[in-house]
């Protein structure tokens, strides 16, 4: 109970942090991306007809693109006539929680009482209030405020671009559809578009892990990482570490040192107990090429913090999730991957036993089969929506289109 309140304490401290930055970003950044905006769309001339952009001239910019939660940007687009467009790199069933976070906080469900955790939210089923994004943060005002702000300036915009696809998530999808009457464009999975998607990201990765994983048996690794934002004290570490142990099974674990939680730049993290009763077992890396890694033949279940690219990575590959959610909309996306798709486990503590029973579980018995077979179709619709013909393919068609048509 001490290290559940450790962790909550530290990510209340960075949902603080996260919202304080969004609020500046809305309150004080309308200027400077008017000036960025400016001279990326004058050729030497200081003189900027707001009403006449070069829109529709060949090279011309066409439409803004932002995150929903910078919704300061729909001013900036009015400004040089510029449509505005939204991107929502999170799930629909997620935001569906975003779009009734007035709702929830008038209705009591917001601030959360430890004792209501597993009540079910009716106006949001399958939820239930401990799937909350952010529910117990001490900002919960303003966290109301601006997120209200990012649903009514959403519905001002021209339309919603969704990292997502139509058979993961229709009924998501079509409630979505009835409360924002702009269109909508599920084109994802995103990282699917280019075998070069990952190299965006900043952080160096380590691909020593790809022999390791060659010399593997097909579908017996279980893969272990948490994201960018890994917020686990050691004693959890080491639950998870020990839990993989006993299991038997090979691993490979991503630990990133130094980063909120762990305050350690040691290389090797876990005690050489660990390491010794291993035997070579288990592989511990500072960062892996994840795409990569899910799609390795070895590799037969995914331990993640639940993100959503992680999420679709995982659907994309047809691996079974273990689900351990620590943050945001990671519990909703959770909540759908063990209890609607049903193509994995959700930990409901964290203790060495919970892991190996749920590794285990997906690697060994049957339920775990059962997990694999559903995935694997998820797999298959991931695969062919993209395809000539498929829901996101189209979809990114009238994306295009639409973009490209007469105001």
């Amino acid at each position: 109970m001490v290290h559940q309140i450790m962790i909550m304490q530290l990510l209340n401290l960075l949902i603080s942090q996260s919202l304080n930055v969004i609020s500046d970003l809305n309150s004080k950044y309308v200027e400077s991306l008017e000036r960025a905006l400016s001279e990326f769309l004058l050729d030497d001339d200081d003189d900027l007809d707001l009403h006449h952009t070069r829109r529709g001239s060949q090279g011309s910019v066409a439409c803004l693109i932002s995150d929903a939660f910078l919704y300061f940007t729909r001013a900036v687009a009015e400004r040089f006539n510029l449509p505005r467009f939204v991107l929502r790199t999170g799930g629909f069933s997620s935001f569906r929680v975003f779009a009734a976070f007035t709702h929830l906080h008038q209705k009591g469900y917001l601030p959360v009482q430890a004792s209501r955790l597993e009540e079910s939210i009716e106006e949001l089923p399958p939820l239930r209030i401990k799937d909350l994004p952010a529910a117990s943060s001490p900002d919960l005002e303003l966290m109301v405020e601006l997120v209200s702000d990012m649903v009514e300036e959403t519905k001002a915009s021209s339309g919603l671009i969704w990292n997502s696809f139509e058979e993961l998530e229709q009924p998501a999808l079509e409630e979505m559809r009835q409360l924002f009457s702009i269109p909508i464009f599920p084109i994802g999975p995103f990282h699917k578009y280019s075998s070069l998607a990952s190299s965006t990201c900043l952080i160096s990765k380590d691909r020593n892990c790809i022999p390791w994983l060659d010399k593997q048996a097909p579908k017996s690794v279980v893969y272990v990482s948490f994201g960018s934002l890994a917020l686990l004290k050691e004693k959890e570490l080491l639950e998870i570490a020990w839990g993989l142990s006993n299991c038997k099974h090979p691993f490979l674990l991503v630990i990133m040192p130094g980063l909120f939680g762990l305050g350690s730049e040691a290389a090797d993290p876990l005690p050489k107990g660990i390491m010794e009763k291993l035997d070579g077992r288990g592989l511990v890396v500072q960062w892996a090429p994840q795409d990569e890694v899910l799609a390795h033949c070895s590799v037969g279940a995914f331990l993640t913090h639940s993100g959503w690219n992680s999420t679709l990575e995982s659907i994309s590959e047809g691996v079974p999730m273990i689900c351990m959610p620590l943050i945001s909309d990671q519990f909703a996306n959770a909540k759908y991957v063990s209890d609607v798709w049903r193509v994995g486990l959700r930990l409901e503590s964290l203790d060495r036993e919970n892991v190996e029973k749920a590794v285990k579980k997906i690697m060994e018995e049957k339920e775990g089969e059962e997990i694999r077979e559903r995935i694997l179709e998820l797999k298959e619709k991931a695969t062919l929506c993209l395809k000539p013909g498929g829901s996101s393919y189209e979809s990114f068609e009238s994306l295009v289109n639409y973009i490209l048509s007469p105001s």
